[in-house]
């Protein structure tokens, strides 16, 4: 049995952890939010104990080690901005490290976490979902068995409808949470250069506190694609279905469909790392850098 400390236990993704931890037959032993309303805790780790200081919380994680209670992982789901200096608290520790999507907003924030993992030997690892998705799998075998020089035409539109509150949050401050391609984006690019290789060329049409669109070139694919959380740019028959979220992937005009399947994925991810296996940081590091470019292509 590992033993975990969690670092965001008042997130919205925070529960899928703690049932990732759960699910694998591990424990939570500590946790941390500058928030309290973590009640989630009870339905999985009661045990847990809690802080609302991050000082406290390093300060308990100490004692426990010196007391013979390691701390094998910690798992950040802390906002985006935060999980830099996050990931470099669980390194220097010593334990081992999970973070969610986007792992940090920079790519040169990947090569200074390559330095630290060398130097303490404890590894990083992001949770990448949609590479173990069923759907997406079969769907890279079959555009890696398909003739060389292939050109895919793909079209990507997620819609996933979000109220006043996001841009009072940290998730609507650009500098907190990258924007909309990053915050929202980050792992559906992922998963595109994944399957269709690295961007040669990225054209930026929009990005805005609300929706981004763009143009992807890669290896084998054009990708024209969009993002938003405003419920305006529905669909009508979204809108008709009183859904406030709508996906479409379409490959060669072929609809691609994920929609289900997600509900087991984070553990599936954990029981990955604690196996050995898992993402590590190279495996994330050319998302970084679209969304970076993403965020960054008006401005130039």
């Amino acid at each position: 049995m590992k033993n975990f400390a969690l670092i965001g236990a008042g997130g919205y993704i925070a529960p899928r952890h703690m049932k990732a931890i759960k699910d694998t037959g591990n424990n939570l032993i500590a946790a941390l939010d500058k928030n309290d309303s973590v009640g989630i805790l009870d339905s999985y780790f009661p045990e847990a104990d809690f802080f609302t200081e991050f000082e406290r919380f390093d300060r308990h994680l100490e004692k426990l080690k010196r007391n013979g209670k390691k701390t094998d992982f910690v798992s950040v789901c802390s906002p985006n901005y935060l999980h830099d200096a996050h990931i470099r608290f669980g390194l220097r520790i010593g334990a081992d490290v999970i973070c969610e999507k986007p792992i940090v907003l920079n790519p040169w924030n990947i090569d200074a976490l390559l330095e630290i993992e060398k130097e303490t030997g404890h590894k990083v690892f992001t949770i990448l979902q949609l590479r173990l998705h069923p759907a997406i799998i079969a769907l890279k075998e079959k555009i890696d068995a398909a003739p060389a020089g292939t050109k895919h035409e793909v079209d990507l539109q997620y819609i996933t409808s979000r109220g006043h509150w996001y841009h009072t949050s940290w998730k609507g401050d650009l500098q907190k949470s990258g924007g909309i391609a990053t915050n929202i984006g980050v792992h559906f690019f992922d998963m595109l250069i994944w399957i269709f290789g690295s961007v040669k060329e990225s054209t930026v049409h929009q990005h805005t506190n609300v929706t981004a669109s763009g143009k992807l070139e890669l290896e084998k694919a054009t990708v024209n694609w969009m993002l938003s959380i405003d419920v305006a740019t529905l669909p009508a028959s979204a809108i008709a279905a009183g859904k406030r979220t709508y996906r479409t992937l379409t490959i060669n005009e072929e609809a691609i469909e994920f929609s289900d399947g997600f509900t087991e994925l984070h553990s599936q991810s954990y029981q990955d790392i604690i196996n050995g296996k898992g993402f590590r940081l190279s495996d994330t590091k050319k998302a970084i850098e679209t969304v970076h470019n993403i965020r960054n292509y008006l401005k130039n």
